[in-house]
């Protein structure tokens, strides 16, 4: 499955006008969209095919809901990893737990969001393509370790050869592990992480639901849905650049930092506010980035030094700027360099672990501790390679963590760090 347009997805409605609003959402993606008003219908579809990328099911059907119809469908083998998405007008926790019992990965409520939908089933169909590759992968790698196996037992000619085949065999397995493991991590983000964008949208959406606000309530708080679907669009591009080993951000242009960071303390606007954080920001510079990405290091910078501030103490956060000679590794032609240094008064962490806190899905804390998918720093790391720089830290248990940013001057106004 290389072509998007090879991409087929079911979608399952007793409504006919919620069968065409649906395809209508997904018609410039390029799927192919098969409908089916029953559950019924859905299951007569599925005996003739069954390489769907994804199940987009209606819960409240007449005869068989769908609920019923996943527990059908999920009792066949062959269908059994196609992932559904349910779609209600109803949020009950009992529903809820319902649903993912039957073995539901996500609901979309009514009324639907098109760029919500359009973004939900997009990460799921990349989910499942990454899902059947592995698939692919494991069975090539068990055919692989059969062959090995009969090569064993069929030379017995030298021991040194033997050892070799062994050691193949264990290389094959390891990776195999490697990339399950890598799939489970990847799983993991993808159904935790966005929750926290979903919540504001629907928190603000009942606010406005409610019809209790005055028009510039309203307007703060439309502001506020729109941020947070933003937010979650930027965590469905992170997992899909780290899928496909690359950071794809966009040209090069002429950027003043001070309104990148501008822009990063304004989506975090809620979570200074709640925990009564001071940030002091010292003059920055001016100089050739791509734009969205640098502000995605600083939002990723400030969001965790509030994250991990000390319980009952507010976060005292400061971003200050030096001009500095450009290291070897980084200079690159060019003269001018920057170190940029955020530093808190956090949690820290012990220095030995400063490398894994920049590999990708790498946690210092359990998830139920300190919210978090652990690709935050990893992405940043990339962003900074890719612009010849560097980020590093330095940081004690209980003292505050000093995060800093080396990037290249090539375009820099001589007035714009205070003397």
């Amino acid at each position: 499955m290389q072509a998007k347009d090879a991409i087929k997805i079911l979608v399952v409605d007793d409504r006919q006008d919620n069968l065409m609003s649906i395809e209508s959402i997904l018609e410039k993606e390029n799927y192919r969209i098969i409908k089916a008003n029953s559950g019924r219908a859905a299951l007569k579809v599925l005996l003739r095919e069954y390489d769907f990328s994804l199940i987009l099911m209606d819960v409240q059907m007449p005869d068989m809901n769908g609920f019923e119809t996943a527990e059908l469908i999920y009792q066949r083998d062959k269908l059994k990893n196609i992932p559904i998405i349910f779609i209600t007008a109803h949020n009950e926790d009992e529903a809820i737990f319902k649903g993912y019992k039957v073995g539901a990965v996500d609901f979309i409520y009514k009324p639907i969001n098109p760029e919500l939908l359009r973004v939900k089933v997009g990460l799921f169909v990349e989910l499942y393509r990454k899902t059947h590759s592995l698939i692919e992968q494991e069975k090539n790698l068990l055919h692989t370790n059969a062959s090995l196996q009969r090569e064993i037992e069929e030379r017995e000619a030298s021991e040194q050869k033997v050892r070799e085949l062994n050691s193949q065999l264990t290389q094959s397995n390891a990776y195999l592990k490697a990339v399950n493991e890598e799939l489970d991590r990847f799983a993991f983000v993808a159904s935790h992480d966005l929750q926290e964008p979903l919540r504001k949208i629907r928190v603000f959406s009942d606010m406005l639901l409610q019809k209790r606000a005055d028009p510039e309530e309203v307007h703060r708080h439309v502001q506020k849905i729109t941020n947070a679907a933003a937010r979650m669009q930027q965590l469905v591009n992170d997992l899909l650049r780290f899928s496909r080993h690359s950071v794809q951000g966009g040209d090069f242009v002429q950027v003043d930092l001070n309104e990148v960071v501008k822009d990063a303390m304004s989506e975090l606007e809620m979570q200074i506010q709640q925990t009564g954080a001071v940030v002091q920001i010292d003059r920055l510079p001016v100089l050739l980035a791509i734009p969205t990405l640098m502000q995605q290091v600083f939002y990723n910078l400030l969001s965790n030094a509030l994250k991990f501030r000390k319980k009952d103490i507010a976060p005292d956060i400061s971003v200050r700027c030096e001009q500095v000679d450009a290291p070897d590794a980084q200079a690159n032609g060019n003269t001018l360099f920057y170190n940029i240094y955020v530093k808190d008064n956090g949690i820290g962490f012990d220095h030995q672990y400063l490398e894994d806190i920049f590999m990708v899905f790498k946690r210092l804390h359990s998830y139920h501790e300190i919210e978090g998918s652990g690709i935050g720093l990893s992405i940043c790391k990339k962003i900074m390679e890719q612009h010849h720089g560097f980020i590093t830290a330095t940081s004690e248990v209980n003292k505050g963590a000093t995060f800093v940013i080396g990037i290249p001057g090539k375009i820099a106004k001589p007035d714009v760090i205070p003397a």
